[in-house]
């Protein structure tokens, strides 16, 4: 495709602020095999980015109160900001419509479970992820009345899993619950599931943590560059994210008794 994949640059705090740019692969490895050859290699960079400085901006917040324990909360969302040079549909535009359809089904179907299911589309991802920072600062108090937390934030590309993590006797928990889903043909669960928005309100609580995953070649192909618009994305393949991330977070907002952490 030819298209750089953008991103953010980290400085110690020592050193100087050099620019700095990213290539697309294509050109990277033109320029590899260039030198390899030996071939004097001269580059003409033209850059417009820039940074600007910090504005307000804010979470995006909907939730389905509990009928039993309403303090105790399940939350689940994707992140609503992207990289401009796309529109951000697979990273992460689909993650805030599978986790949000999941809120709208239960609604739909008339279902209240035990506990409090909250949706968050969380702010600033991409370069500081201050809304999960706010997040985890306004609940610090009552953060371990958390007591599961789901991102979307790898896109839906088959072939589509889960990752967990947490203690053995909820993962054991969890495979039970992922049964549930054989008809949508998921592949394996499998060790390692959290996300840069829900890491700081799980670490705080010492939450379990979910991911929705999507096949990360075909993710990680056009995620972060103009390519990534809503063309690439099937309906069927969000479908199915939708209706898997409901069955898990649905019978984890209604079990009697919350996984062990």
């Amino acid at each position: 495709m030819q298209n750089p994949h953008t991103g953010a640059m980290n400085y110690d705090s020592t050193a100087p602020r050099i620019p700095t740019a990213a290539l697309s692969v294509e050109d990277a490895m033109m320029l590899h095999r260039m030198s390899n050859r030996g071939d004097k290699v001269v580059v003409t960079l033209k850059m417009e980015a820039h940074t600007l400085p910090d504005a307000p901006s804010r979470n995006v917040v909907a939730e389905i109160v509990g009928s039993e324990k309403p303090d105790e909360v399940v939350v689940l969302g994707g992140h609503i900001d992207s990289w401009d040079v796309g529109a951000g549909a697979s990273d992460d535009g689909v993650g805030c419509v599978i986790t949000w359809e999941a809120l709208r089904l239960m609604k739909k179907l008339g279902i209240q479970p035990r506990r409090t299911v909250r949706l968050v589309l969380w702010t600033n991802e991409e370069n500081g992820t201050r809304g999960a920072v706010a997040y985890a600062e306004r609940y610090a108090s009552v953060a371990t009345n958390h007591v599961f937390a789901l991102e979307a934030d790898s896109g839906v590309f088959e072939p589509a899993r889960f990752g967990f993590s947490g203690s053995l006797a909820a993962r054991n928990m969890i495979r039970d619950i992922t049964s549930l889903l054989t008809p949508l043909n998921l592949a394996e669960t499998i060790s390692g599931g959290g996300g840069a928005d829900i890491d700081p309100i799980a670490q705080a609580g010492r939450a379990p943590t979910m991911a929705y995953m999507g096949d990360p070649t075909r993710y990680f192909t056009i995620h972060h560059t103009a390519a990534d618009t809503v063309e690439r994305i099937a309906p069927e393949e969000v479908s199915k994210g939708a209706a898997a991330i409901a069955v898990v977070t649905y019978v984890i907002s209604e079990m009697p008794d919350r996984l062990p952490r």
